[in-house]
């Protein structure tokens, strides 16, 4: 019986370490340290635990054998207990320093990173906006949606526009708090390409679980291509249903909100909408990026996401569709 339980156990233990949302799945160089500090921690406290369990029935035994006590046997108890206390604190040193030195190198920039992205937190999305000194006109900005050159640390500023948040892609990096008010620096950086979960790690109001985001791991050249494409203002669509969706959004209310460039769309209230058919998930990862779910967030967003600031839209059908057929186009 035992035997099954600890087998259970350890097919558990393996099924959360796996996956593309783990701390213990790493393909980052801070992951990768963060990874191998929980793996030194389990191990020295699994040792710890065995030994003091050995201890612990090797003295049940003794009780039960009732073996008269010297004095010579108390020295040596004596002994022994204080041993195993000062072995204990030179443990609990040891991981202290361990912790510390795990963490020297990981949040500081080095002012010298090729790509910087300010990390910005609303209730309930991220921003993402890549940033240009030499050319402001040419921020990108990609909501819930981050994209990393694999192998190239990247600058993150991160910051609050309401309420405390923090940023989690648990296979790249620790948590970072989000503080109103504050700009707080650090980096990141993929090793591996591939696609990776975020979320936020710090409970932020109604809807905290549904606040995730998704990293996207690519080459140099698969990222300056994102990039050049990003910075593209919309086209005008093509297609009849999708010119009426056009006219339809931007003569309803769908315009104070959000921005599409290249349109009278100019608002920051909600996320950007320029390229927004070009992205995997929307509502920060809550619905697939499919027309029947767009639909179902366009028309009726809190019954989808309950206390999301996105108002419902009263659209006919007809209406309904083209709005969904003209954000299909935005690419």
């Amino acid at each position: 019986m035992m035997a099954r339980l600890a087998a259970v156990l350890v097919l558990l233990a393996a099924a959360a370490c796996s996956g593309n949302h783990s701390a213990l799945n790493p393909s980052g160089p801070q992951a990768r340290v963060t990874a191998n500090l929980t793996w030194g921690f389990f191990i020295v406290c699994g040792a710890v635990y065995a030994i003091v369990m050995v201890m612990l029935a090797a003295a049940l035994m003794r009780r039960r054998l009732a073996t008269p006590q010297t004095p010579a046997g108390e020295r040596t108890l004596a002994v022994a207990v204080s041993s195993a206390v000062a072995i204990s604190a030179v443990i609990v040193v040891g991981l202290a320093a361990a912790s510390v030195a795990a963490g020297r190198g990981l949040e500081a920039p080095s002012n010298n990173e090729p790509v910087s992205v300010d990390v910005i937190g609303h209730q309930w999305w991220w921003e993402f906006q890549y940033t240009n000194d030499d050319h402001p006109d040419q921020i990108v900005d990609s909501p819930n949606e981050l994209h990393l050159p694999v192998g190239t640390r990247v600058r993150i500023r991160a910051k609050s526009s309401d309420v405390i948040h923090s940023f989690w892609a648990p296979n790249l990096r620790g948590k970072r708090d989000l503080i109103p008010g504050v700009t707080s620096e650090s980096w990141i950086e993929a090793d591996r390409a591939g696609e990776y979960r975020g979320q936020c790690a710090e409970f932020c109001g109604y809807q905290h679980a549904h606040m995730a985001f998704l990293v996207v791991a690519e080459s140099m050249d698969a990222f300056q291509q994102w990039l050049t494409s990003q910075r593209a203002p919309s086209q005008d669509p093509q297609d009849e249903l999708a010119k009426r969706g056009k006219d339809v959004f931007m003569g309803g209310p769908c315009v104070m909100c959000h921005t599409i460039r290249g349109t009278i769309a100019g608002s920051k209230a909600g996320p950007e909408l320029t390229h927004v058919a070009g992205r995997r998930f929307i509502a920060a990862g809550t619905l697939p990026n499919t027309p029947e779910a767009l639909s179902q967030w366009v028309l009726d967003a809190h019954s989808v996401k309950p206390g999301t600031e996105m108002p419902p839209n009263a659209l006919n059908p007809d209406d309904l569709r083209a709005v969904v057929a003209y954000l299909r186009t935005l690419q």
